[in-house]
């Protein structure tokens, strides 16, 4: 092993994740730290509890961690002219055109003003549509209550509507801020999954498969998992908040990832492995190539990569950002230190099923976790501040 990670360090990380893993916060894990072209992963525990071992090729569901793929994805049709950042996307999605937009967010939800302008590409990018998750906990707002009603609630259970019928279910939303206004978490996402497919002409998965994974070798990624590779796919557990024990969330054979879906979620549908996400994270700390494949342009990835909010915007969301955090295209970016692992122009971001990912420039790094222990809160878990605060020590020289 070369100077560019230290064996005792990634010795003392692989002890750290055991620990998580004894001590039973989840079945098993695998970690990826990448790092000047050298790449070393750990697998420890099982796939599921009482089962197989997980390996390095072990399938993972990884949430949000889908969103950075969706916005690459977008891109690739900006750079083919066939989207523009800052034109309406009515063409497109005219279930979104002449929008109303609430007087007040906790006000009835026929008390609303003309929006201000078309919702466009980059509001879907950077959350600021106007639609959203609001952080407000128990849902207390008449347009929480609709957008529950809709189908849209914020959790683990994601939208299963066919793309028609979810943008249907979106255009009977009034917005809750105007267009530009404020970030709201995931609603970009979603409505970025259908808009991508209206544009290029094919299906959401499939312009993915030929755009992307495809060409980055990734073949364990996709929005289902077939019959031939579940052998490989880890169950998804939950806490069980009156007995405190690790229930089934989501069966390999059985759950919702056993077929193809009737949405292709860009918010939360893809699964993956650690050495198929690893090459969608080269490729963006490389400026958008891996190897002979160009996926993006080096303009477009430091785009994405830069921080795109004001502090107004990031209003009513700070448990996301803190104060050393800001948001890109589908992704989040450091702005700040405030932690061994917190660096500037860090980029990345977590999936609410357990898993993480963030790549660095400055030290041509890039850490993945991959378990399939669901989150409690939009705050990171121990493991998952561990497993940073561990890979960061990793570094070599």
């Amino acid at each position: 092993m070369s100077d560019a990670l230290s064996r005792p360090r990634l010795a003392r990380m692989h002890n750290v994740m055991a620990g998580h893993v004894a001590s039973g916060d989840m079945p098993g894990l695998v970690t990826l730290v990448s790092r000047r072209g050298e790449i070393h992963v750990d697998a420890i525990g099982k796939m599921a509890i009482g089962g197989a071992p997980v390996q390095r090729d072990t399938i993972f569901r990884i949430a949000s961690m889908t969103k950075p793929v969706t916005a690459v994805a977008a891109m690739i049709l900006v750079e083919e002219c066939k989207l523009r950042l800052d034109d309406p996307i009515d063409p497109f999605l005219p279930e979104l055109a002449g929008r109303k937009v609430l007087r007040a967010v906790d006000g009835p939800l026929d008390d609303t003003v003309p929006a201000r302008r078309a919702i466009t590409l980059r509001d879907l990018l950077t959350f600021r549509l106007g639609l959203g998750m609001l952080m407000v906990f128990p849902d207390r707002y008449p347009i929480q209550k609709a957008i529950a009603e809709a189908g849209f609630a914020p959790g683990p259970v994601f939208p299963s509507f066919p793309p028609d019928e979810l943008m249907r279910r979106y255009g009977t939303l009034p917005l809750i801020y105007q267009p530009g206004e404020r970030w709201l978490y995931n609603s970009g996402t979603d409505i970025l999954s259908v808009l991508i497919a209206r544009a290029a002409g094919v299906t959401f998965a499939k312009f993915l498969e030929d755009r992307i994974f495809a060409p980055l070798g990734m073949k364990d990624t996709g929005f289902y998992v077939p019959e031939a590779s579940r052998a490989r796919f880890a169950t998804a557990y939950a806490r069980d908040p009156a007995t405190s024990e690790l229930k089934v969330f989501d069966d390999p054979a059985t759950g919702k990832w056993a077929k193809p879906p009737v949405f292709e979620n860009g918010s939360a549908g893809l699964v993956s492995t650690a050495d198929d996400f690893n090459a969608f994270a080269q490729m963006m700390l490389n400026g958008g190539r891996l190897g002979s494949e160009r996926i993006l342009s080096r303009p477009s990835v430091e785009l994405m990569t830069a921080d795109q909010l004001t502090p107004a915007q990031k209003q009513g969301s700070e448990l996301f950002f803190g104060d050393v955090k800001g948001w890109g295209f589908g992704l989040s970016v450091y702005t700040g230190r405030d932690d061994l692992c917190s660096v500037p122009g860090r980029f990345g971001w977590f999936g609410g099923y357990g898993t993480s990912w963030y790549s660095d420039p400055r030290e041509s790094f890039t850490g993945i976790l991959l378990t399939q222990r669901m989150m409690e809160s939009p705050q990171p878990p121990r493991v998952m501040t561990d497993f940073w605060t561990s890979a960061y020590q990793a570094i070599g020289d």
